[in-house]
């Protein structure tokens, strides 16, 4: 046996058909319906598994992918236009594919088991009455079992469709009902109590499957996980064959649903085609190594509901026979540098959020060494920072010093092992926007991060920095296949990031207008990103059009780099947001760096260690929050209030100025409801939840001048 996520082509830049055109699309060279489903190709075991090569209906014969076919549809049954080339398979039936902790012990599954396991699973699903285009709701941390539903769905001809699980009742009942999901898989008794306050709106709903733990109450159509494996084990393997055999790479196979903060989620359909194709462009661009050479890592611990986590643990690590091992549900509350230890990745993916965190750890620990320590890792990062910034503009011609080479020995393998990351030959970022000082702080310590931008809507990755084409605060270059222009540039150069390629997404699901509104006729995905490219093609984020402030002035203000700024300027502050569209002024809600409460997640009243630190070089003696809101410590709100003059001389306008600030009581959270699943900042709920402290900053206006108000008194030095 041997699993894969079949490609649907080999790569060059002929892949993809220039969008203007309207020349004849051709059928895959394979001569057969290459899908993500199509996992049973993966088996070699002739004998007893013969009818699973049996030769396609005759019906499948015709071109999937002709002129008739529309470029988008918002029908979930329907199918779209593709772009073929040649197609390819990989085996890697013994190697390891899932890695999990159960209790103490490491258990492992290989390809052989995964792929028969996802079987079983999809006979269950199918036993439980999963219907051809319907859900299946996925809701709980990334597990072997999430991935063998997310898989089972698909090859049952369902829809895999995963849920976030910070979701509240309503709207996993939204999701639910839009994708019409027959059976929603839960984690434990938390999460299935979420779905049976709703269940009663959930016309479509056959089943409820529960993954973790053990029921704590009987109800009908209701089943542990060993339950439904065990109905699966009991259907025959036909009528499971013969759906795998009828399904098309140009129909959809999975929904990635948007964190809805500017309207209803929208359920983006990728198809198996969108999938595959991205997977092996992605593993070609940043040329991962099939397992055959030499065995990829990865952890799990993103959202699997967001489309990163999925294109990376699943797809991309299934297509080179990686191995992909799960994290503990408290990934991202502490525990995740444990799991990194212990698997010690080959390539990891982290939201900015994540790499921050390590940051603000790392410099905590750092404060609390020796001073001779202090001034070795001060020394070493100088070097790596200057020694990796003349790798980055001059290349292979640039010259190593023989200090780094010492700081090598000295810090920068030790950090590396530190965090788990020795044997992690790429780091990479993306989902949001990360500061120039996080890039060069662990640019400084010899571990780059390869920024990458896409959406949901691109099936994850349309560029991405590799070694060999990396600059600083760039999101790379297009993955080869994909296209990229800007709309309507500014004198800058500034435009619309859109989008081109086989990894666009089908359109949104029952949603015909707001699919209209992302794609244009040609096909170009719209993605709401502004950006430029430089001289040599490296594309650069801007800003985000639906996040741009207008003043009431008319003036365009794109928000995050003010906000980078400010918080590079005052380390003490977690997160920042700028105020002010159709306002007379800028303004700034700011939150300081506090302990998380380590079982919620929570932000805590308590100053982290870095900020009790700041605040004594400061000459502050607070230790919460709570005791620098409102004005009252002097010395913070001065550096503060420095800080904010310091970027405010280098605005390009007075209408760029921020003219007020104040200190919220608690940091921005997933829990509280202002970030989002992957730490995204949810600007349209922040303004609902702060909206007395907003219009309090505009009750009077400020002379440009004299920056002040209540929570900063202090005229500016």
């Amino acid at each position: 046996f041997a699993v894969v996520a079949c490609e649907s082509s080999t790569m060059s830049e002929a892949v993809v058909m220039e969008p203007p055109r309207e020349a004849a699309f051709t059928e895959s060279s394979c001569g057969r319906a290459d899908s993500a489903a199509e996992l049973d190709e993966c088996t070699t075991d002739t004998a007893k598994y013969a009818h699973l090569n049996a030769p396609r209906p005759s019906s499948l014969s015709v071109p999937v992918s002709s002129d008739s076919a529309p470029l988008w549809t918002s029908r979930g049954n329907a199918e779209v236009r593709l772009r073929m080339g040649e197609s390819g398979i990989a085996r890697f039936g013994d190697y390891t594919a899932l890695g999990w902790k159960d209790g103490e012990q490491q258990k492992t599954m290989t390809y052989k088991e995964y792929y028969q396991t996802c079987r079983v699973a999809a006979k269950g699903f199918l036993k439980l009455g999963l219907e051809r285009y319907h859900g299946v709701g996925i809701l709980g941390f990334n597990s072997v079992e999430w991935f063998i539903s997310d898989i089972g769905a698909i090859l049952a001809g369902g829809f895999a469709v995963g849920v976030y699980t910070t979701n509240s009742p309503d709207a996993c009942q939204y999701v639910a009902d839009n994708c019409k999901a027959n059976i929603i898989v839960v984690e434990n008794h938390k999460q299935l109590q979420k779905i049976l306050q709703v269940e009663d709106k959930l016309p479509h709903l056959k089943a409820i499957i529960q993954y973790k733990d053990s029921l704590k109450e009987k109800r009908p159509n209701l089943y542990s996980w060993d339950e439904f494996m065990d109905l699966g084990r009991e259907e025959p393997d036909a009528p499971l064959d013969a759906i795998i055999s009828s399904q098309k790479p140009n129909q959809c196979c999975t929904l990635i649903y948007t964190s809805g903060t500017t309207g209803q989620p929208k359920g983006v359909m990728l198809s198996h085609d969108n999938l595959t194709w991205t997977a092996l462009s992605t593993c070609r661009h940043v040329h991962l190594t099939e397992a055959s050479v030499s065995q990829e890592v990865v952890v799990s611990y993103l959202p699997l509901s967001h489309i990163a986590a999925q294109m990376v643990d699943i797809w991309v690590t299934m297509k080179v026979g990686g191995a992909t091992y799960f994290a503990q549900p408290d990934a991202l509350k502490g525990s995740l540098v444990n799991t990194m230890k212990e698997v010690r990745p080959t390539a990891f993916m982290g939201v900015p959020r994540v790499w921050e965190k390590m940051q603000e750890k790392m410099k905590s620990i750092g404060a609390k060494s020796s001073t001779v320590r202090r001034k070795v890792a001060a020394w070493a990062k100088d070097v790596g920072l200057q020694t990796n910034l003349s790798k980055i503009q001059n290349g292979a011609s640039s010259r190593t010093p023989f200090s780094y080479h010492i700081a090598k020995k000295l810090v920068f393998k030790k950090v590396r092992k530190a965090l788990g990351l020795e044997r992690c030959r790429k780091c990479f970022t993306g989902a949001a926007p990360i500061t120039k000082d996080t890039l060069e702080f662990f640019l400084s310590l010899n571990i780059p991060l390869y920024e990458l931008f896409g959406m949901s809507e691109s099936s994850g990755p349309h560029t991405i920095s590799v070694p060999e084409a990396f600059r600083l605060t760039s999101v790379g270059k297009e993955i080869p296949g994909c296209k990229t222009k800007l709309q309507s540039p500014d004198e800058e150069g500034n435009g619309e990031i859109c989008l081109w390629g086989r990894h666009v997404f089908m359109g949104y699901l029952n949603m015909a207008d707001k699919t209209e509104e992302a794609l244009d006729a040609e096909g170009w995905l719209r993605s709401g990103d502004l950006g430029k490219h430089d001289e040599n093609g490296f594309l650069f984020i801007t800003g985000r059009i639906k996040e741009l402030i207008i003043t009431a002035g008319g003036e365009n203000v794109p928000p995050v780099p003010i906000e980078d700024a400010v918080k590079e300027q005052v380390p003490l502050i977690s997160n920042a947001m700028l105020i002010g569209d159709k306002r007379k002024f800028l303004s700034m809600l700011i939150t300081i760096k506090c302990q998380v409460n380590p079982e919620s997640g929570a932000p805590e009243d308590e100053l982290s260690p870095e900020a009790v630190e700041l605040c004594r070089r400061l000459g502050s003696t607070a230790t919460r929050v709570s005791e620098l809101t409102g004005g009252k410590d002097r010395a913070v709100h001065t550096a503060i209030q420095e800080g904010i003059n310091r970027v405010n001389e280098k605005a390009t306008s007075n209408a760029q100025r921020i003219q007020k600030f104040i200190i919220l009581d608690k940091d921005f959270s997933i829990t509280g409801g202002e970030l989002g699943p992957t730490m995204k900042l949810k600007r349209p709920v922040v303004g609902k939840m702060y909206k007395d402290q907003i219009e309090s900053f505009y009750k009077e206006v400020p002379t440009p001048t004299t920056p002040t108000s209540p929570d900063n008194p202090l005229p500016p030095k």
